[in-house]
């Protein structure tokens, strides 16, 4: 009978239990608009950008000396000199080429930095967010994730969904 009671009253109250769980959702793009480090990255990647479009201007304009005065003389230079001042031409422009490929990439590579940057110290703040305030899990609506989620309020079946897959 007591057995009996306890199974009745177990199941009753297990809907509660889940009822009492807490759960919450962010839009982290949202946050991430609001974040001084963003206007802070925004106006560090100005900066840069400015840098390497001062210096391609002047390679640029290095060029287009050459050009302009090779233009001018070509036809009175002997070959040995119109060849050498071809040469020199077709060395800038790979020069500027490279330059600006290099530009690419190292503006790449500083985008992912401090955008790396900026998600970690979200992350950081969502999880502290989550632990004090006992939340299960904390979704993303931005993006579909959940960047939080308390290992001490759930199970982690990643074991069980490899086996049932086969996966070892």
């Amino acid at each position: 009978m007591i057995k009996k009671f306890l199974a009745i009253a177990l199941i009753a109250l297990a809907p509660l239990s889940v009822f009492s769980q807490k759960f919450g959702s962010i839009n982290s793009a949202d946050i991430m608009q609001l974040m001084p480090e963003r206007q802070a990255a925004d106006a560090e990647l100005e900066t840069l950008r400015g840098q390497y479009r001062e210096e391609f201007e002047y390679m640029e304009s290095e060029y287009n000396k050459k050009v302009e005065d090779y233009k001018k003389q070509a036809e009175t230079l002997p070959d040995n000199i119109r060849q050498r001042r071809e040469q020199e031409i077709m060395d800038s422009e790979q020069k500027i080429n490279e330059y600006l490929q290099n530009c690419d990439r190292m503006m790449n590579e500083k985008v992912a930095q401090l955008q790396n940057d900026i998600v970690n110290k979200l992350l950081k703040a969502i999880k502290a967010v989550g632990e004090e305030g006992s939340f299960v899990c904390i979704f993303d609506t931005a993006n579909g994730s959940v960047p939080f989620v308390s290992s001490a309020l759930t199970t982690d079946v990643t074991e069980a969904v490899k086996a049932k897959l086969g996966i070892k």
